[in-house]
């Protein structure tokens, strides 16, 4: 398992391999170790491993000794879970893009972990409404009080306020950083930090040190729907980190709620999307008022888990059949543009007719949602 465990860090650390080739290569050969000692040959057999992907990865690990490598990250990394561990998180484990390493600050739950403490994930913008922060503190608060661990991004606005409102009402949260688990951000947050590494755990990709960087943020959105049976959308404009984690909730067939809001506040637009796509509301109960009590109800309908392999989130229905996921219209295009190879970042803006930066952003969603996969030479291909 040792060996297993350092093999995952190693292949981690080549450039062009993330975790959805990872995973591809791991069901290959059945472990890393022996994938590390294949021949280019064999490697060609595993689906995404083209030429230039394979030339890479041959040199690079031809310079880096898995065993001795692991004894060094471990000096500034001394906790963190690989697919290879026992202790990582089974949920996770459920999506096409999980990390292969997964870096832990704080007290470890297994029975979370092993997916039997429900875990719930509460997002939305950094800039809420008074209205927006009254009801996700109600929420935080409910879910808390009744056995739920709340998941959130460490952010300011309603992902501080979710984990802020569960720590007070004694309940767990776990906070997926977009940075490394040492690194507070941000800095107003650190007093939070203290507070929740005593009652919850803080969970990253990245190794100690990784400081604050755009592209980051977009990335853990995957794992806090991927770490969660569920998705809260308090208040989200149309172009926001909340949505991107909405779909991929949805992607992973996790239920996606939504706090209903004004039709002319911005802060709602995104949630009014997610409504028409299927998201299922955060409706009033008998008297008519919007209470949480009615949103338990129907996160109280989701299966109780004995073991990850008992996981249902469609109780009364078969598991359905891989659908086309939804998406914003932007997605869809830039989904739709990439041929049945792989396609030049040239290539698919031509045939999208949007703006390089724009497909750009498209292109690392998608790849999130695991949809899409990078080859080397910015090539794109569907997956």
């Amino acid at each position: 398992m040792l060996e297993e465990r350092a093999y995952w860090l190693a292949w981690s650390q080549i450039n062009g391999i993330g975790p959805i080739l990872l995973q591809r290569l791991h069901q290959h050969f059945k472990t890393l170790a022996e994938a590390w000692m294949a021949k280019p040959v064999d490697l060609m057999r595993v689906e995404g491993f083209g030429k230039q992907v394979i030339d890479t990865a041959v040199q690079e690990r031809s310079k880096l000794n898995p065993e001795e490598f692991i004894e060094k990250h471990l000096i500034h990394n001394p906790c963190f879970w690989t697919p290879a561990d026992k202790d990582y998180p089974s949920l996770l484990l459920e999506i096409p893009s999980a990390p292969p390493v997964l870096y832990y600050r704080g007290l470890v739950d297994r029975k979370e972990n092993q997916g039997i403490t429900p875990t719930v994930a509460i997002v939305g913008t950094r800039s809420p409404s008074e209205y927006g922060r009254r009801w996700t503190r109600k929420i935080s608060v409910a879910l808390a009080k009744n056995g739920f661990t709340v998941v959130s991004g460490f952010a300011a606005g309603i992902d501080t306020e979710a984990h802020t409102s569960c720590l007070e009402a004694g309940g767990r949260t776990l906070a997926v950083f977009g940075t490394g688990v040492d690194i507070v951000y941000p800095k107003p947050n650190e007093r939070l930090c203290d507070r929740l590494l005593q009652q919850g755990l803080a969970i990253s990709e990245y190794p100690a040190g990784t400081q604050p960087n755009k592209t980051n943020f977009p990335r853990r959105n995957r794992i806090i729907a991927g770490l969660s049976r569920a998705t809260i959308v308090i208040e989200a404009p149309q172009k926001s980190g909340a949505l991107i984690t909405a779909y991929q909730a949805n992607e992973f067939c996790r239920d996606v709620y939504v706090l209903t809001g004004r039709l002319d506040d911005e802060r709602s637009f995104g949630c009014l999307e997610l409504l028409s796509k299927g998201a299922h509301p955060i409706l009033p109960n008998s008297d008519r008022l919007l209470s949480e009590d009615r949103l338990l109800e129907m996160l109280g309908a989701m299966p109780k888990l004995d073991s990850a392999q008992q996981l249902s989130l469609f109780p009364t229905n078969p598991a359905p059949e891989k659908q086309e996921p939804l998406l914003d219209a932007e997605l869809a295009v830039v989904l739709k543009a990439l041929g049945s190879g792989p396609s030049s970042l040239d290539t698919i803006v031509e045939a999208a007719g949007l703006e390089a930066g724009t497909v750009s952003g498209i292109l690392l969603q998608l790849e999130l949602l695991g949809l899409v996969s990078q080859l080397p030479g910015m090539r794109y291909q569907r997956c």
